[in-house]
């Protein structure tokens, strides 16, 4: 095997790299207003009540694009 298919096999895939921030994830929820901004207040509503997929690492909210994504998939049974 080649050092290259080592690397790939053991680099995180873009899908589940780390989000840290209410404006990384709104922006990454597609949460912008009319002007193009990241709109704060509509994220920390959907984060605060759970509509987005993400959890706390002390007080910085957290989470990948796969779990945010999946709030606009539909959950799977």
């Amino acid at each position: 095997m080649s050092s290259k298919s080592n690397q790939k096999s053991a680099s995180i895939d873009d899908l589940d790299r780390p989000i840290y921030g209410a404006h990384a994830i709104g922006a990454e929820a597609g949460l912008f207003d009319a002007k193009g901004n990241v709109d704060l207040r509509r994220t920390f509503h959907a984060l605060e009540h759970g509509y987005l997929d993400a959890g706390k690492f002390g007080r910085r909210w957290i989470s990948t694009p796969r779990r945010i994504r999946s709030a606009f998939a539909g959950k799977t049974a």
